[in-house]
């Protein structure tokens, strides 16, 4: 799939963008802080309705204005959709597709689909459990929509049950015992949905990993073939997990869930907290027999994250998508042995969106379409703003083009020391 064209409207530096886009590759060169990073962004969360930077919408909407919109024209499957997302500040979020209101943002889940590798992802292997959930979540809401609408059911039932143990727990250290039974009365039901829903949620992912783990050992293994075997598994945390393999049925895992739920209920009431359920499980990266997170060197930790992304778009590719791959200011941080093997990668998707501080950070053959990002203003009237670059470079990495090459690195460090855009990010 690909996009035709990109809208932004108030969404953070930008006050409006129209990006007319073409397969192939499409670079965006500009300052740390200029607003490249926040065009990549737009694209991910039309593709899975979170930010890989923020975990609210506030920081997205512009300042001084109630709601960003971000619309997109993408050509999928062979058919032309519109999809657009509006964030609203201080009440729910809308989406339309093909002009058309959506009763649920779940709905447009599908439309644009993308891989996104930045330099965040090292906290996949360094991070919290939440991270690594994050990635099997947002993997399977692209390829499994209905899947996504369980996930924001989940949280919308895990919600309310936290409110509901908060309340019981609040009022037995406030002696009212009363009051935390009144508040218990419903928890079976609670615990019915929460079971349910998760359920579906952890047998989802099980079974998306088991797509995804060969993908992400043997990209691994060609970044990194001097290292340990790499590995995944997921962990489920109950008192007495079974095998991996039996967790890929619902049925099953509800039943384990709604045991455990009984096993924790008073930790829970005493806690104020649902101790219980698909968002304390672990998607647990090994190297050898170690666990990557504090074992793994800084070339190791780089080589698992881009393996993880690699992966992802290679489960896409199996399902017959080419996804929107999102390479956001990550070759200056990769060895020239890395940034090759992301380079040949890159090179074969049908399209690519590209960030970096300068020009010569990025492969000769995939510097496609230019444009150059600036930040104007001062204050709340900051702004970015986006022109076009008279230099294209579509060699596609051939061997007999160094003087071409050379000319437009020379060309990147005059026109970059004139306006003032050569600063790294």
């Amino acid at each position: 799939m690909h996009l035709r064209h990109l809208r932004l409207l108030d969404f953070r530096s930008w006050p409006l963008l129209e990006l007319e886009l073409d397969p192939g590759v499409t670079t965006l060169i500009g300052r740390n802080g200029h607003g490249k990073t926040n065009v990549l962004e737009a694209v991910a969360v039309l593709a899975t309705l979170r930010s890989h930077r923020v975990a609210g919408d506030a920081p997205m909407i512009r300042s001084g204005a109630e709601t960003a919109l971000v619309g997109a024209l993408a050509h999928n499957s062979g058919r032309e959709l519109t999809v657009e997302l509006a964030l609203n500040s201080g009440k729910a979020n809308r989406a339309r597709l093909n002009t058309s209101p959506c009763r649920r943002l779940g709905d447009i889940l599908g439309v644009v689909q993308s891989v996104l590798f930045a330099p965040e992802d090292l906290a996949l292997v360094r991070g919290e459990p939440a991270e690594r959930r994050r990635l099997l979540d947002e993997l399977m809401s692209q390829r499994r929509p209905a899947l996504g609408g369980d996930l924001a059911d989940y949280a919308s039932v895990l919600r309310q049950r936290t409110a509901l143990l908060k309340s019981a727990s609040g009022a037995l250290r406030r002696g009212r015992p009363e009051d935390s039974a009144a508040a218990l009365d419903t928890l079976d039901v609670w615990d019915g949905r929460l079971a349910g829903l998760g359920a579906r949620i952890v047998a989802g992912r099980v079974a998306l990993l088991e797509q995804l783990r060969p993908l992400v050992v043997d990209a691994y293994r060609t970044l990194a073939p001097e290292s340990r075997l790499a590995d995944l598994s997921y962990r489920f945390r109950v008192a007495s997990p079974p095998a991996e393999g039996d967790l890929t049925d619902p049925e099953f895992v509800e039943a384990l869930l709604l045991a455990e739920l009984g096993r924790r209920r008073r930790d829970e009431i005493d806690r104020g907290q649902s101790l219980v359920g698909p968002h304390r499980d672990d998607l647990i990266l090994t190297l050898g027999d170690e666990p990557a997170k504090g074992f793994a060197s800084h070339g190791e930790t780089w080589s698992f994250a881009l393996a993880l992304r690699l992966g992802s778009l290679e489960l896409f590719r199996a399902d017959g998508i080419e996804p929107v791959l999102l390479l956001d200011d990550v070759f200056a941080e990769l060895d020239r042995h890395r940034r090759a093997a992301l380079a040949e990668v890159a090179a074969g998707v049908e399209q690519v969106l590209i960030t970096a501080a300068v020009g010569e950070d990025v492969p000769a053959g995939l510097r496609g379409v230019r444009h150059d990002v600036v930040m104007t203003g001062s204050g709340a009237a900051r702004q970015s703003s986006m022109t076009p670059s008279p230099r294209r470079d579509n060699d596609g990495g051939s061997g007999d083009d160094a003087g071409e090459k050379q000319e437009y690195d020379d060309d990147d460090n005059t026109r970059d020391t004139d306006s003032g855009s050569e600063v790294s990010l």
